[in-house]
């Protein structure tokens, strides 16, 4: 059975495992910033697991604005009680256990969390070829991002409270 539950900094090093899987180099959070997450915005950083083993995370600080920028990859704050957007920084899972859901039990997880704080919605942005998977969860597709982080091309993509059941 999985089980979801608020990241603990012992989560750490599994964490970094499965960045590292989910993304490239250029991509992927370092350790100084996964740590920085931890300790700040443990509130909005979900953790999947399996008998003590993590098969995934998602995680995001709340912003203002309804649109990812790059300085949000650089420095977390933490997160005000209530209103502003979801943001999704890192949304992965291990190598291990893809194609079981698990990225749409997190995504569900984090839509009840913004539902019980009042957020507008949540907001992340992803490469071309992951869109259809995010359209497929209600999200709605608004173009291409300003975010250049990792020299990559992005998509806005954002789903608002009203719109989720």
């Amino acid at each position: 059975m999985i089980s979801l539950r608020n990241v603990q900094p012992t989560d750490l090093e599994q964490l970094l495992v499965i960045e590292n899987e989910g993304f490239s180099i250029e991509e992927a959070a370092t350790k100084e910033a996964m740590v920085e997450r931890i300790q700040l915005i443990s509130d909005t950083f979900i953790v999947a697991e399996r008998e003590g083993k993590i098969l995934g995370y998602i995680n995001g600080p709340i912003i203002n604005q309804p649109y990812i920028t790059d300085d949000l990859f650089e420095e977390t704050k933490e997160n005000p009680k209530r209103g502003g957007y979801q943001s999704i920084l890192g949304l992965a899972v291990s190598k291990q256990a893809r194609n079981q859901g698990i990225a749409r039990i997190l995504i569900k997880k984090m839509e009840d969390i913004i539902k019980e704080n009042k957020r507008e919605g949540i907001t992340l942005t992803c490469k071309q070829e992951l869109v259809p998977f995010y359209e497929k969860c209600g999200f709605v597709n608004h173009g291409v991002s300003e975010s250049n982080h990792g020299g990559l091309t992005w998509y806005n993509l954002i789903k608002l409270r009203e719109s989720i059941s």
